[in-house]
């Protein structure tokens, strides 16, 4: 089985927020109604005054106030499906699976159209609520034990924040340039395994410095 985060590993951008704001775009009062508060949020949440799942839990509250969510994310994926990383459909196989810190209600669409399985963040969306942690970091590794997944054979993402889950596969890959580039997963000396635990902890992801 070989496992793929989805957002800028193999598909070019963020979803949630590509997303967000498709709906702001079609829905023009979110720009006033949602879009400062989030902003803010965002903010609060880099400066260091606000938990990051705190700040997603605010951030995917924008779904509560889209009346036609079923057309809009049909819309959404049929305009954006071609951003998916050519190298990845190159290789794809009925048994990958994708697992994503991203919507279970914003993944799941893609994901069927591709063929293969998914995990992703569980919400209600129409509360606006998540129903569990965000799929994100260790978070993936725990799904996959407590899951009984098969052995992983291939593992890829674009963050060192998914170490945890790179270091149960027998072979992990970093995904770098927009989903375009794929290298071997870095050795990690002690100082670099210390900031991805710092990084893990704030549920912040993590990237490579360009040399």
């Amino acid at each position: 089985m070989n496992v793929y985060d989805f957002d800028k590993t193999i598909f070019a951008g963020d979803c949630s927020i590509g997303f967000c704001i498709w709906c702001m775009n079609r829905h023009p009062k979110l720009w006033i109604t949602f879009f400062p508060k989030a902003l803010i949020n965002l903010i609060r949440s880099k400066t260091g005054n606000m938990p990051e799942y705190l700040m997603q839990r605010k951030f995917f509250g924008y779904l509560t106030l889209i009346d036609d969510f079923d057309v809009q994310i049909k819309k959404y994926w049929d305009k954006n499906e071609k951003k998916i990383a050519a190298w990845y459909l190159a290789q794809k196989r009925p048994d990958d699976l994708i697992i994503s810190a991203s919507l279970i209600c914003i993944i799941e669409p893609i994901a069927k159209r591709l063929g293969v399985n998914f995990v992703a963040t569980e919400c209600d969306r129409e509360c606006g609520v998540l129903l569990n942690n965000l799929m994100h970091a260790r978070e993936k590794a725990k799904y996959i034990f407590d899951h009984g997944f098969p052995k992983i054979e291939n593992f890829y993402s674009d963050s060192l924040a998914d170490t945890p889950l790179a270091l149960c596969a027998e072979k992990a890959y970093l995904v770098k340039d927009h989903a375009s580039t794929v290298v071997d997963w870095p050795d990690l000396d002690d100082e670099t395994m210390k900031k991805v635990k710092r990084k893990i902890d704030t549920g912040w992801n993590i990237h490579l410095k360009e040399d």
